[in-house]
C-alpha cells in the first residue's frame, strides 16, 4: 500500500498561543468574547496530521465557537500550572476534559517536563529507593522507564502504578474543581501496537478511576476510537515524509468524525441547561 506524503503546512489551524500562556494549541485563535466550549486536552485533541480535528467540526454542528486548547504530548500537568488556558476554560460555557494517560504527570516517584508531559526529568529519592539498581539518566521518555520498571520487578511496580493513579485523581479532582464541574469527561480509548508496552490509551486509566470523578462532573463520555493503521485511515492525513510512523499511531479523519457526532450528542443537550 503507498500513500501520498503531504506537507504539515497545509494542515489548517496551525499552532497558537493565548494570551500569557507558554503552551502551542491547535489554531485558529477563537474569540473569547462570545459564548464558547473549550477543549482540553493532547495530541488526540489537537488532531494532528488531522486538516479538521474533530473540535473544528463540533463548531459548525453546535453554532458555537469550539475552542480547541488541545497540545500535542501535553499532559494533565500542561494545564494545570497554566493559568491563562484554565481562566479560557472556566469562562467556557462547558469545557470538555480529555482524560489523559497517569504516566505523564508529575508524582511522588518522578517528575515530568513542565509542558510536554511525555517527558521523563528526574527520579525522586522515593523511586532510587525501591529501585536502587537503575541509573536513572538512561531515561527520556516516562513509557520507556515504565516499561523498564516493569520488567525489573512487576511487584514493585504495582506500587509505582499504584501512586500514578492516586496522583492522576487527585490531579483530575482538581482541574474539575477549579472549572466548577462544568466539565465532560471524554474517555478516549485506543489500542496501542505491542511495540508500546502499554495495551490501550490513556495508559493506566481504569473504569474505577472515571468513577471517582463521575459526580463530579456533567458526564463522562466513552469512545472506543482505532489508530490511523487500525482504521486504514491514513491516506487522509496530512505529514511530511519522515512522520508515517507517527501518524499510523494517531487517530484519523474517520475516527474524528465519528468522535464528533458521538460528542455533538452528548452536548447538545449540556449547552440548553
Amino acid at each position: 500500500m503507498s500513500y501520498e506524503l503531504k506537507s504539515p503546512g497545509g494542515l489548517a489551524g496551525e499552532p497558537v498561543r493565548y494570551g500569557q500562556s507558554r503552551l502551542l494549541v491547535r489554531g485558529p485563535q477563537r474569540s473569547l468574547k462570545d459564548p464558547y466550549v473549550a477543549f482540553l486536552g493532547g495530541t488526540e485533541v489537537y488532531g494532528r496530521f488531522v486538516e479538521f480535528p474533530f473540535v473544528a467540526s463540533l463548531q459548525a454542528r453546535l453554532g458555537m465557537d469550539c475552542v480547541n486548547l488541545g497540545s500535542v504530548n501535553a499532559g494533565l500537568d500542561s494545564f494545570a500550572q497554566d493559568d491563562t488556558l484554565i481562566g479560557v476554560a472556566r469562562n467556557a460555557r462547558l469545557t470538555v476534559v480529555q482524560m489523559l494517560g497517569a504516566q505523564n504527570i508529575s508524582n511522588p516517584y518522578y517528575r515530568v517536563h513542565p509542558r510536554r508531559n511525555d517527558r521523563f526529568l528526574a527520579a525522586q529519592p522515593a523511586l532510587k529507593t525501591l529501585y536502587p539498581e537503575i541509573d536513572f539518566t538512561e531515561f527520556h521518555f516516562n513509557k520507556h522507564l515504565l516499561c523498564s520498571l516493569r520488567d525489573i520487578s512487576v511487584q514493585r511496580f504495582e506500587q509505582v502504578r499504584e501512586q500514578l493513579q492516586r496522583s492522576w485523581v487527585d490531579r483530575m479532582t482538581r482541574l474539575v474543581e477549579e472549572l466548577d464541574g462544568r466539565v465532560l469527561l471524554l474517555w478516549l480509548r485506543y489500542a496501542l501496537d505491542a511495540e508500546a508496552g502499554f495495551p490501550e490509551e490513556p495508559v493506566l486509566v481504569d473504569r474505577a478511576m472515571a468513577e471517582v470523578l463521575r459526580p463530579k462532573v456533567q458526564g463522562i463520555l466513552e469512545i472506543k476510537a482505532a489508530s490511523a493503521a487500525a482504521a486504514q485511515d491514513i491516506s487522509g492525513m496530512i505529514f511530511g515524509p519522515m512522520e508515517l510512523p507517527a501518524a499510523r499511531h494517531m487517530i484519523g479523519p474517520k475516527e474524528h468524525m465519528k468522535i464528533a457526532e458521538a460528542l455533538a450528542c452528548d452536548l447538545e443537550p449540556l449547552l440548553r441547561i
